[in-house]
């Protein structure tokens, strides 16, 4: 059988199993030397194995965004939410708006809004691990990739990433030319968004790279009421990255880069009794735009950072050293109650009463993050190629969590909780790869790690001792993985890959009042197996990856409620699951049109008889639980169910029709995410399963010269839903945000 009819044949079989999925984009630099024919995929490079590669021969789960793709999903001023299901087994969610993005790979994630959460996904931006959360949600501009690797990434990024890893890669200062661009947009509600990069090289051995985000968007909800906070969700939120290259000479470098970001905004809108009773439905009468509140809101961040990263490219081996600190400073205020009054207070909102007031705000007056790495890497051209390094991480940080008196002129509580907390940990690590033959390779490596914490939380309440309590924990760990890439032709890879991956103790002390204690949750270890295939299709016209896979996690880390008050317990559940198939699909398809496709299917289950949730409210009885009742009153059961936060289906689909028109391009865009139902919390209940979702984005552009004009589209279809909740309280939600349209110009020099 010819062998381009027959790629063709499998490329129609993969589609036909999976007729309506889709993909990021994956485009890469195209290697100097390979002459592509009109029509062909460019080569896709990564560095998810800290070298370059082409994602095919990577014996794992990657998925890239970058180019046109990255452009068209922040068209409309989007923060790094824009991920959220553009990629098969990726959620991105917030309860705290434009700061603290909490990511989801293959349904494991951390629903935790603690601002000392960790998480099992990492965020690694230029080399830098960014461990806080607050850090996670750094704006996205002037960027080369997005890579995801998913599944445990145990060894060569190491601590808290045994679901994966988010990569991102600032474009880099050149050299000896002198380029940049410029993008602005307008759009509905006031919306500005102003990006820029400007590379300046100053001789043959020194040059500069100047990018800068700038983004503002007018309050759109509105309370009707004459007290607390009278507009939302406008934001101001800027941006600045400058990067230098010094290379004096063939076998040095350092590049130099400093980032900082002031946003000032208002937290997320907890919506007072928005979700009918006995169903998942908003209520009716819901108006976006109306927000009737007796509390406050307010929020801004600021982050400072730089890093350091020399390399030195001696005969056969390439040392590296990374540099880099990080410091930030927030404050979050909400009425998280979500309305007005009290069922004991009157007049109350419009859909209903509130047990009790709740208005808070945490603050992170005090944080530091240092990171220093080193690693060494072979350079030669033999069979046996090798990393090895060291790692060190410290973070000390400050929680201050306090209270407001809302039938009191929202006056300030004068009892409080901090929080403080020194973490720091060590690690070595290495990796070998090894060409078998020219058809097959392998891949192993290793990674000790050593993990130390100690933790303070103390209560201060008037005329009281302080109630102070802490916590300390060394842990240790070894973290493995084994791979191989079978090549069965020039255009198709198999793979194979078995890892695990390893988060350290997590702790949290948000006292509520005086004789409670603070939690913590032993560190949680996974063990992942995954096998795929990886085929360029139809004379490199078009791309194919399907996987599957299957973890077990043992200790797994978990964050459940506490009834009726404002704080969480870390537990520990003894095992869950998980297992699915992932599929990325990309195509030029002719006649001026192309598209991406991809799926993602995961099936996670909490295996733990003994495990138990606290019901929504408490006593209140405010939602319907399915689950059995756990081993107390007022407990749901949650052995059985699924991760919260976690879809068994997310599909993902684009289509781009271009045409040569006068001297341009004229093209149409359009993009759309699907994601099935799941749970808000541990536990199941009706009122707090999100309804499935499907939104989709519209772009329409011309491209002349150096030049590109559009008009574009986000959640075209208007659909409002809820998106998570609070228990504690009331049917409180938060839903995602309405349809947004605008216009963008871009030129590049």
């Amino acid at each position: 059988m010819d062998k381009r009819l027959k790629h063709s044949l499998i490329a129609l079989a993969v589609a036909g199993a999976f007729p309506l999925h889709s993909v990021s984009a994956q485009e890469a630099q195209q290697p100097a030397e390979e002459v592509k024919q009109p029509g062909q995929l460019e080569t896709v490079i990564v560095t998810a194995q800290r070298r370059a590669e082409n994602i095919k021969d990577v014996p794992m789960a990657i998925a890239t965004v970058k180019g046109e793709k990255l452009d068209v999903l922040t068209s409309g001023g989007q923060d790094i939410r824009f991920l959220n299901g553009r990629s098969p087994s990726v959620s991105v969610e917030s309860d705290y708006g434009r700061t603290f993005p909490r990511f989801y790979i293959r349904g494991l994630g951390n629903t935790d809004f603690d601002l000392n959460a960790s998480q099992p996904v990492g965020l690694v931006m230029d080399d830098i691990v960014m461990e806080n959360p607050m850090l996670k949600g750094f704006p996205v501009f002037d960027v080369d990739q997005i890579e995801v690797l998913r599944g445990p990434q145990g060894t060569l990024f190491g601590r808290n990433s045994p679901a994966g890893v988010i990569k991102f890669d600032s474009a880099k200062p050149v050299l000896g030319k002198t380029e940049g661009y410029a993008n602005i947009g307008f759009g509905k509600e006031g919306m500005r968004n102003l990006e820029g990069a400007f590379n300046l090289p100053v001789n043959d051995t020194l040059a500069f790279r100047f990018s800068a985000q700038s983004q503002h968007r007018d309050d759109r909800v509105h309370n009707p009421r004459p007290t607390g906070t009278q507009d939302f969700e406008g934001y101001d939120d800027h941006a600045v990255r400058l990067q230098a290259l010094v290379k004096p000479s063939k076998d040095f470098s350092a590049l130099f880069n400093i980032h900082a970001r002031n946003m000032d905004t208002t937290a997320t809108l907890f919506r007072a009794n928005i979700l009918k009773k006995g169903t998942n439905e908003l209520v009716d009468g819901f108006d976006y735009y109306s927000y009737p509140s007796d509390g406050f809101n307010n929020q801004w961040l600021k982050t400072r950072g730089g890093s350091i990263r020399l390399r030195w490219d001696l005969p056969n081996v390439t040392l590296h050293s990374i540099t880099g600190y990080e410091k930030l400073d927030l404050y979050s205020r909400a009425d998280v109650d979500g309305g007005y009054g009290a069922d004991f207070n009157p007049p109350v909102g419009p859909f209903g009463g509130i047990p009790f007031p709740l208005e808070t705000a945490d603050l992170m007056p005090n944080h530091r993050q240092f990171t220093q790495e080193f690693r060494a890497e072979s350079n030669g051209k033999g069979p046996l190629q090798w990393i090895g390094g060291l790692f060190f991480f410290n973070e000390n940080i400050q929680i201050d969590s306090i209270s407001f008196n809302t039938f009191n002129n929202s006056s300030l509580n004068p009892e409080y909780t901090q929080q403080f907390q020194d973490a720091r940990s060590w690690a070595a690590f290495g990796t070998l790869n090894y060409a078998v033959s020219n058809d097959f390779k392998m891949r192993a490596g290793l990674r000790y790690t050593t993990d130390k914490k100690d933790f303070i939380a103390q209560r201060i309440e008037p005329n009281k001792p302080v109630w102070r309590q802490t916590l300390a924990d060394t842990s240790h760990n070894v973290s493995w993985d084994l791979s191989g890439t079978y090549t069965l032709d020039k255009d198709i890879n198999l793979f194979g890959r078995i890892a695990t991956g390893y988060r350290a103790p997590s702790m949290q002390g948000r006292l509520y009042g005086i004789g409670d204690m603070p939690t913590m949750a032993k560190a949680e270890k996974a063990l992942s197996y995954e096998f795929g295939v990886k085929a360029d299709l139809m004379n490199r016209r078009a791309r194919a990856s399907l996987t599957f896979f299957r973890y077990d996690m043992d200790d797994k880390q978990l964050t459940a409620g506490s009834g009726a008050v404002n704080m969480n317990r870390l537990i520990n559940a003894d095992k869950v699951t998980g297992q699915g198939v992932e599929l990325d699909l990309q195509a030029n398809l002719g006649y001026g049109f192309s598209g991406t496709f991809g799926s993602s299917y995961n099936d996670t289950e909490i295996k733990d008889a003994k495990v138990f949730d606290s019901n929504c409210g408490g006593g209140f009885k405010i939602c319907t639980v399915l689950d059995p009742q756990g081993p107390f009153p007022l407990t749901a059961s949650l052995n059985g169910n699924d991760l919260p936060r976690a879809p068994r289906w997310q599909h993902n689909f684009s289509l781009k029709y271009s045409t040569a028109v006068g001297n341009g391009e004229l093209y149409a865009y359009t993009d759309w995410a699907y994601r099935s139902t799941y749970n808000f919390f541990l536990y199941e209940a009706v009122e707090y399963k999100a309804k499935s979702l499907l939104e989709g984005g519209l772009r329409i552009g011309y491209k002349w010269d150096n030049y590109e004009i559009a008009a574009y589209g986000r959640n075209i279809t208007n659909r409002i839903q809820a998106l998570g909740a609070i228990s504690i309280n009331n049917l409180t939600g938060i839903v995602n945000e309405p349809r947004t349209y605008g216009v963008q110009f871009k030129a590049t020099f």
